[in-house]
């Protein structure tokens, strides 16, 4: 498998998620517009759960309502269930990928993104090379992860768990994504 790319929104969707609730084990699907060349380009986040409980219904229902699926992230550790649903992932997408965030280095000092990637090799989840993961212009979307805590907008992330609690919720997160990609337009400075 070759490197991952993620992209701005991808990122500072998994950072807000894990933001929202710190004290659960978030679990997020991952998705690409394609693959090019043996990269896998993450594109977005889904929230997908922040229960402590493995719920397999809601997780299949909620697979069977995103498509191009790349992979998983989490925060801390690989849980049963984060890896059950990773393991899925992997049975239809042969370069999926399992990424963690580490609650312990994110702060908005640190000068490297804080994740752990992992990848299926001989039926196992292994951790994989942290060079392999490329995250453009990170200064800027760190900051743009910081603005939008700070200002309040981590409010108006809703993941799937959520959206089953009140239907009226968007768990596909419009207006999250139109906020981050206001931020992070050529138009402020960014790319």
């Amino acid at each position: 498998m070759g490197e991952v790319e993620l992209s701005c929104r991808a990122y500072v969707k998994m950072y807000l998620h894990s933001c929202l609730f710190p004290r659960c084990s978030i679990n997020g699907l991952l998705l690409s517009s394609s693959s090019a060349g043996g990269a896998v380009c993450v594109t977005d986040c889904v929230p997908l759960l922040h229960s402590h409980l493995p719920l397999a219904p809601i997780t299949q229902l909620a697979l069977t309502q995103v498509w191009s699926l790349v992979g998983l992230v989490s925060v801390c550790s690989p849980t049963p269930c984060a890896l059950k649903i990773a393991d899925k992932i992997a049975e239809q997408f042969e370069s999926a990928v399992l990424l963690m965030l580490d609650g312990s280095k994110m702060s908005p000092d640190d000068r490297v993104p804080p994740i752990v990637m992992y990848e299926r090799r001989d039926s196992k989840w292994v951790l994989k090379d942290k060079h392999t993961i490329m995250l453009r212009q990170w200064e800027e979307t760190q900051a743009i992860a910081s603005q939008m805590l700070e200002s309040g907008d981590h409010a108006l992330l809703v993941d799937f768990d959520g959206h089953l609690d009140d239907i009226t919720k968007d768990w596909t997160n419009q207006t999250l994504n139109t906020k981050i990609a206001e931020l992070s337009s050529p138009a402020n400075g960014n790319i």
